[in-house]
């Protein structure tokens, strides 16, 4: 038999990837995903958005025609419990690929183990940077990584007015340092002057000895990086003891989530940056936000666009590869796609490797909703700058 030269391999593999955009198209065989998530512990309701975006995912690789089976593994947000759950998938399970998981500690992890048992990863949500500087070949991130989160959030606010100052408040996790250290590097090359680096202890009951010491400081710009219960404590303490800077700016996370927006006494005004909103013109999203409300009765947050995606691109890829998993990292490897996270590429490129190069976006809080403020190109309300004082 003459052997079918490799273009030709990859141009037939592709072919099949694009025909699963057409229903009743799909590989014969039933393809197991696994995913690995925080569905309970302390991250849990960001957890809930990732399982929830999942099972939309779900639902339209099935409307293909694909007999999607997904292995739910819950990791409670441990590193430990996270490589036990990727064991299990990859050799007793013999999953196609895995998705997750959620908190940077545990993606981290299991990236190692991924890269051990040759089992294509996309993590959804993660965002230290060094999970894909590590130059492993079956490790994809959908999500734009941790430099990006300060990086966007000072562009936008220095493009409305001079800032000289600015104070760090994240928890001590490995997202918190990643997203801090890389947003301390950017703040240096804006100009800005650190005038206080605070590290906390996630969960921890009080915060006002911290905030006291940021407010002495008097910085122009809080840049705080926290989970959900964190972000509601810190604003209210923040509000407690007076502190009023030009801006409060939280990296994702927790000040992304309905919960926090709710808190209308101490989230109004307050710029957050995410992966994603509903309103921008990314083929789905106003769609994706709709039926995930109807469904699930409350608003998604990124977490859930970005796992649905994750998914959606994993599933399909590994349809067409017939649940091969070399086949598989090499479609997610050569492949496109564009959806409700906009278009989908996993580059090599500044010292990443399968990194989707993903544009973040900027959202404030006005009138307990998320509005997309930055860049200009996205937005849809004008920024409240500088921050209007507590009432």
């Amino acid at each position: 038999m003459t052997p079918v030269p490799a273009p030709f391999r990859m141009a037939a593999f592709l072919a099949a990837v694009a025909a699963l955009a057409l229903p009743g198209l799909a590989a014969a065989a039933p393809i197991k995903i696994g995913v690995i998530n925080s569905m309970t512990g302390p991250e849990a309701p960001i957890g809930e958005n990732l399982t929830n975006g999942i099972k939309l995912a779900e639902e339209d690789v099935r409307k293909k025609g694909v007999d999607l089976q997904v292995v739910w593994e819950d990791d409670t947000g441990k590193p430990q419990i996270s490589m036990s759950a990727m064991e299990k998938l990859a050799t007793r399970d013999g999953v196609a690929g895995v998705v997750g998981p959620y908190t940077s500690a545990c993606a981290n992890a299991v990236a190692k183990l991924a890269e051990k048992y040759k089992t294509p990863q996309v993590i959804p949500a993660a965002a230290k940077e060094d999970i894909t500087r590590q130059g492993y070949k079956y490790v994809f991130r959908m999500n734009a990584p941790a430099d990006v989160y300060g990086a966007v959030l000072m562009d936008a606010v220095l493009a409305l007015g001079p800032a000289k100052s600015i104070a760090f408040l994240y928890e001590n996790t490995d997202f918190g340092t990643s997203t801090t250290k890389t947003a301390k590097e950017y703040a240096a090359k804006k100009g800005l002057a650190v005038v206080a680096d605070e590290g906390y202890s996630k969960g921890s009951p009080d915060y006002r000895s911290t905030l006291t010491k940021v407010k002495a400081a008097s910085p122009d710009l809080v840049f705080m990086v926290s989970y959900v219960a964190d972000a509601i404590l810190l604003m209210r303490q923040a509000r407690e003891i007076g502190l009023t800077p030009k801006a409060f700016l939280g990296a994702g996370a927790g000040f992304t989530h309905p919960d926090f927006a709710k808190e209308t006494a101490i989230s109004n005004a307050v710029m957050t940056s995410t992966q994603w909103s509903d309103d921008v013109n990314w083929p789905g999203a106003k769609d994706f936000y709709d039926r995930y409300k109807a469904k699930f009765g409350k608003e998604p947050t990124y977490h859930a666009a970005c796992a649905y995606e994750s998914m959606r691109v994993i599933a399909e890829t590994a349809a067409a590869a017939g649940g091969d998993r070399d086949k598989t990292r090499d479609g997610l490897k050569a492949g496109k796609w564009s959806g409700i996270m906009g278009d989908v590429k996993f580059e090599d490129y500044a010292g990443f490797t399968n990194q989707n190069n993903h544009q973040m976006l900027v959202l404030q809080i006005q009138n307990a909703a998320f509005e997309t403020v930055y860049p200009p190109k996205f937005s849809t309300k004008k920024t409240v700058y500088p921050f209007p004082g507590w009432k």
